[in-house]
């Protein structure tokens, strides 16, 4: 059945509905330029919330200070690049109004062409204001087995998605069922960790009702920091980590670690 893309884009009140507005490519994204400093390999995976809409490089670029700060060698990777000067790397698999659906169509090829260490998936909200909200659980299962399946040794963390400023319940529905999705790959043997990046941010961090701004892109980088810095290797080891960054790992979510639920 072909769906209709339902890009993330910019929210209209009318009454007590929002109406989504197409913008299927944010300005300043493109072909990957393979930008790449030998470190490891990172995907961050997803759709403009992982670009960056609103703010360009989105939460990668607080992601990259971060490596930079704690002296790891990261390699973002992925067939798109964008994002300001001040990233270091702006590869990335960002996909802007994109379902899980259409990643799960075209992540194998993805997968093969990059072959990532680690994986940062934060996908799911073009699904619920789509035609099978509910379904959305599902459909994620099965790209997380694809993704498990063609690269079974990477690091796949697997957040549950930033609030909307509408269909709350909606969300709070599919973000219940991921943990369960979760321990069920780690079960099975798979390399699959939770991050639960819902109840890091509120609708105050949203820029339109959708996509964050930069207060809330920044959280997110901190919950992803935190997320990788739990999993030992998953970004390599630093030449000379401050203590700070150490210590920050305790309060992350790890391989089976169960989120809060929000």
């Amino acid at each position: 059945m072909t769906r209709t893309r339902r890009p993330l884009a910019a929210l209209l009140p009318l009454l007590v509905f929002f109406a989504v507005f197409a913008v299927l490519v944010p300005l300043g994204t493109g072909t990957a330029r393979a930008e790449s400093n030998g470190g490891v390999k990172v995907m961050p995976l997803g759709d403009s919330i992982t670009d960056g809409f609103n703010v360009a490089g989105g939460y990668r670029v607080g992601l990259w200070q971060k490596f930079t700060a704690g002296r790891y060698k990261v390699d973002f990777v992925g067939s798109l690049f964008n994002g300001p000067a001040g990233l270091g790397d702006h590869d990335h698999e960002g996909h802007s109004g994109w379902t899980i659906k259409q990643i799960d169509d075209n992540v194998v090829n993805w997968l093969r062409a990059q072959n990532p260490h680690t994986i940062l998936l934060h996908i799911g909200t073009n699904d619920i204001y789509g035609s099978d909200p509910a379904g959305a659980p599902a459909r994620l299962s099965t790209l997380i087995d694809h993704i498990t399946a063609q690269a079974p040794n990477a690091e796949l963390f697997v957040a549950t998605i930033t609030p909307l400023g509408f269909l709350d319940s909606t969300v709070r529905a599919y973000n219940a069922a991921i943990p369960g999705i979760v321990q069920s790959k780690v079960n099975a043997g798979k390399r699959v960790h939770l991050v639960d990046m819902y109840k890091a941010l509120t609708p105050a961090d949203l820029a339109d009702g959708v996509h964050p701004n930069a207060g809330g892109y920044d959280k997110m980088a901190d919950v992803w920091w935190r997320a990788l810095l739990s999993v030992p290797g998953s970004i390599g080891t630093p030449s000379s980590a401050p203590a700070e960054s150490t210590a920050a790992g305790s309060t992350a979510y790890g391989n089976g670690s169960a989120a809060r639920a929000a």
